[in-house]
């Protein structure tokens, strides 16, 4: 009998162990994957976690899943060239961080990061005190280097009072102007050579060699520009004398080196930036570009924002010109300036849209480069071609040109896509020959450079131009199936489904339709070939890049990710040399973020469903036995987590939809439970994705809600052109009263939740139908008119486009059918309104102004409706600063499980709070009724 009670009381004790309730805080100890690598020799899986809110942890693991390594708050691992180390920084603890903030410590005196560097073979870990940043070799081993932060300030020795003490000689202080000291460390040997007050540093990728600048310390180091060579630990200076040094760069062999240098010292308002150059057997860097330079436009100036880089094999120097800029009169006061906007209706970009990108627009540059056999200049980019790209690491013959500045007025009304003129570039003279006007779509270029190519939005082909022929081809007419989207029901040219790329030596082009992969001729002279077949049994293939370093696909062996539509089911197949796929591995669950070892078959990837973590796994090739790696959230298991099926139903209309469907853990379909509706469009597809605990920042957390008693539904939304509020509410209230219809959801307990583009729709149903208890809506657009007129402050750009051929979907301008905007804007009928209604809508809102949340707020309120409104100040679209997305879990939680589980209202829903209050009473205090 003891031995049964004792069994009975284990039983007990694990039952209630698996059957906790989630709570606001869980949100701050359950971990993300925050990054994963893999060795180049594939012997190494390195990985963070981090929690909503502390530590984080590295972790450094075998691919057999040994453990070889945890240190507590390690984060930013890069592992070197030849696997033998992994280096990281370690922070403090984040209490200890907190505590000192809240003494005011001074910022000098708080605690710093720390170095670690694991020794592989050894397995030990070294740690430095006090190190601001460190940085590897891409692909050459054996050194590190390493920053130093600022020295602690020496404490005073009081032991001897008669001592006299001598004055401390003056030092230069390390700063971000005057530099830090780096560290340059031998990982194998230990031995360490110091650089002082060094401001910037690049590092070769194949050589330990590389390129620093200093402020200088005294007589015996003088500023400028140095070239450090390790194997001798010996610096040579290039250019040693006062002045301002920019845009560091050297070749990838370390053998090259350029830098720009300004070294008038007067206060001039034009900079005169030079490019210099330096290789082996010179003794300084020398002049190679400057304001008059043959090659360089006249009065033009080599732009100090132009990043410098060399192609792949050290033959071009790439760099930026711009015109001189305009300058302010110095001799006029500050009342004698005048600040005024002149809003031209000729311009071709809003005042307020030139103003987001004034930052770029001052530091606009247009490419060029040095060739460092021939020592002349190419310029490639000008005003009328604004924006070059080359290919192949920059060894291209040829480049592309693009411009959308002729059609730049037209993005305020027709948004996206683009209409560019493009230009094939012979980058060895800089001539450029237009190859296609007035595209509409975003052009690119092929792997090797050989080709332009685009889609073009207007037919749904994909084209190329063959640079050296000057020929164009269109490379789809053959395709018996649409290459853009089947489901479109935008007011506009629908979206391409997009491409993989280019294999080897551009022979083959591969794109994608709504399933499969085609394989086309870049010059139309074999039909295109469907080389997955995957439509028949609704299976998607897209190609995997694991080799980001490679431009061109390899078609020898392609890793391909499947989703299947009608089941969500996911996983990868191999496809060789364009043979039929092989389904290596599929399961009822997500597979994210699939990378390879640079130099071995060691493969990682993540694979999660709504029961299990995004957890990393390692495997190979064949996707066999695979193992998993991390842990993420052991305590996962402790909590009643729900479950998630697929649902499918059909509108009064016809209109045949899907949606997820979120049970609490135990569900007992003889109960009622309180159901909150959350869409944004299309979900569906979401089957398998994992809802980890955090405090998100605009929806519902379905699995924390389930865990608490509520059913969380996830309806599909399809809308008709003209009708967009309709059709949100012909979708979701049909598939409501289908889950009413399965017996088990308390109709009159039933929520709305969205945001933005959902937060809209829900703000509409509310004017239309009374079945829902209550409703949350963020970021609203609650009347078209005025939106319509408004400003996307986060880029500056018109709110036109986005009625007449985007997201709100009505397909003609205000004066073309004013009574669409009427129809749709949920203020005209905030009378019908008696649904309780939190808005969200933050004052810096970038996306929807949020005078929007404030017309709708205030037109409710004038009703005497039930509305309240959260504005988290100087945020954005949506809560982003940890503590304020928390609080906005916590209120949105009081506020459905008032309405929904007959619970008091907190303090702040009962009452308010006022201004003079805010940040000191958050009012969540539960009102006893």
């Amino acid at each position: 009998m003891r031995f049964l009670v004792a069994g009975l009381l284990i039983w007990s004790f694990n039952a209630v162990a698996q059957n906790k309730t989630l709570t606001h805080d869980d949100f701050d100890r359950w971990n993300q994957i925050n990054s994963s690598q893999i060795s180049p020799d594939g012997e190494l899986i390195v990985y963070e976690l981090q929690p909503g809110k502390g530590d984080g942890s590295l972790h450094i693991t075998s691919p057999n899943g040994k453990n070889l390594l945890d240190v507590p708050r390690g984060e930013g691992a890069k592992i070197s060239w030849d696997s033998k180390y992994v280096v990281f920084k370690i922070k403090p603890q984040h209490a200890d961080v907190i505590e000192l903030r809240r003494k005011k410590t001074d910022e000098d005196k708080m605690p710093k990061d720390s170095l670690g560097i694991y020794d592989v073979a050894k397995k030990e870990l070294t740690k430095i005190a006090r190190v601001r940043g460190f940085d590897l070799p891409k692909e050459s081993t054996g050194m590190l280097a390493y920053y130093l932060e600022q020295e602690l300030p020496a404490k005073d020795d009081k032991s001897d009072t008669t001592k006299k003490k001598e004055e401390p000689k003056p030092s230069k202080a390390v700063s971000k102007d005057n530099g830090f000291h780096l560290v340059i460390r031998s990982l194998n040997s230990g031995t360490r050579d110091t650089l002082e007050y060094i401001t910037d540093h690049q590092l070769a990728k194949r050589s330990n060699n590389f390129i620093y600048h200093t402020s200088g310390k005294d007589s015996t180091i003088l500023e400028g520009v140095y070239y450090y060579d390790f194997a001798n630990k010996t610096s040579r200076p290039l250019c040693r004398t006062k002045g301002k040094y920019k845009q560091l760069a050297i070749a990838e062999d370390g053998l090259q080196v350029a830098f720009l240098s300004d070294l008038d010292t007067t206060k001039a308002l034009i900079r005169d930036f030079e490019l210099r150059h330096w290789n082996m057997g010179k003794d300084s860097a020398m002049v190679i570009a400057k304001k008059g330079t043959e090659g360089i436009p006249s009065d033009w100036l080599v732009s100090e924002h132009g990043k410098l880089n060399f192609s792949e094999s050290g033959s071009r120097l790439f760099f930026g010109t711009a015109p001189a800029p305009a300058v302010q009169d110095t001799t006029l006061l500050p009342e004698e300036i005048i600040q005024v906007e002149v809003w031209n209706y000729k311009n071709s970009r809003l005042h307020t849209q030139q103003n987001m990108e004034l930052d770029d627009d001052k530091k606009k540059s247009y490419l060029a480069y040095f060739d460092t056999l021939g020592e002349k200049i190419i310029q490639l980019g000008s005003k009328e071609i604004p924006d070059v790209s080359i290919a192949n690491h920059g060894e291209s013959e040829y480049a592309l040109g693009s411009s959308y500045l002729p059609y730049l007025k037209n993005i305020s009304w027709d948004g996206f896509p683009l209409r560019y003129d493009i230009y094939s570039i012979d980058v060895a003279t800089g001539k450029a020959t237009l190859a296609k006007k007035d595209l509409l779509g975003e052009p690119g270029l092929s792997a090797e450079g050989n080709y332009l190519y685009w889609f073009n939005a207007a037919d749904t082909t994909w084209n190329s131009y063959h640079n050296e022929s000057g020929k164009s081809f269109v490379l789809t007419k053959d395709i018996p199936v649409t290459l853009a989207d089947e489901e479109n029901d935008y007011p506009n040219y629908p979206d391409q489904y997009g491409a993989a790329g280019w294999t080897k030596g551009d022979q083959h082009f591969l794109v994608y339709d709504r399933f499969d992969i085609w394989k086309l001729d870049p010059q139309s002279n074999a039909h295109p070939v469907n080389i997955t077949n995957g439509r028949s049994n609704q299976i998607e293939y897209r190609f995997e890049d694991l080799d980001k370093d490679e431009a061109a696909i390899d078609p020898s062996t392609m890793v391909l990710h499947t989703f299947n539509e009608s089941t969500k089911d996911e996983g990868y197949a191999i496809m060789k040399n364009f043979e039929a796929p092989k389904q290596a591995i599929q399961k009822a669950a997500k597979f994210t973020n699939l990378k390879k070892a640079k130099n071995a078959e060691t493969l990682t990837y993540q694979m999660g469903n709504h029961q299990t973590f995004y957890d990393v796994r390692a495997t190979n090739l064949s996707f066999k036995k695979p193992i998993q790696i991390s842990d993420a959230n052991p305590q996962q298991k402790d909590y009643a987590w729900g479950t998630v099926e697929l649902v499918s139903w059909t509108t009064p209309d016809s209109l045949p939809l899907q949606g997820l469907v979120y049970k609490p853990a135990n569900f007992d379909p003889n109960k009622k439970y309180p159901m909150i509706v959350n869409f944004y469009r299309l979900s569906s597809d979401d089957l398998h994705d994992h809802w980890g605990v955090f405090p998100h920042r605009s929806t519902v957390n379905a699995a924390f809600y389930a865990n608490r008693g509520y059913v969380v539904f996830n309806p599909d939304v399809r809308y008709e052109v003209g009708n967009p509020g309709k059709s949100a509410l012909n979708c979701v209230v049909s598939g409501t009263k289908y889950m009413i219809d399965q017996g088990y959801v308390d109709e009159d307990k039933i929520g709305l939740q969205g945001h933005s583009w959902g937060g809209y729709q829900i703000s509409y149903i509310i004017t239309q139908t009374d079945m829902f208890a209550c409703a949350e809506a963020g970021a609203v657009v609650s009347n078209m008119i005025s939106a319509y007129g408004g400003i996307r402050w986060w880029t500056g750009l018109s709110r036109m486009f986005q009625y007449e051929h985007g997201q709100s979907r009505i397909g003609a301008t205000l004066w073309e059918k004013p009574d669409l905007y009427i129809e749709n804007s949920p203020i005209f009928y905030a009378d019908k309104v008696n649904t309780p209604l939190l808005l969200l809508h933050n004052d810096a809102d970038g996306h929807v102004p949020w005078y929007q949340g404030i017309e709708y707020y205030v037109a409710l309120r004038r009703l005497n409706k039930p509305v309240w409104m959260l504005n988290y100040k100087g945020e954005p679209h949506w809560p982003t600063k940890w503590e304020n997305k928390r609080d906005f879990n916590i209120r949105m939680n009081q506020f459905f499980d008032h309405y929904l589980m007959d619970k008091p209202m907190p303090q702040w829903m009962a009452e308010g709070i006022p201004a003079t209050e805010v940040g000191i009473n958050k009012g969540l205090e539960l009102v006893k009724e």
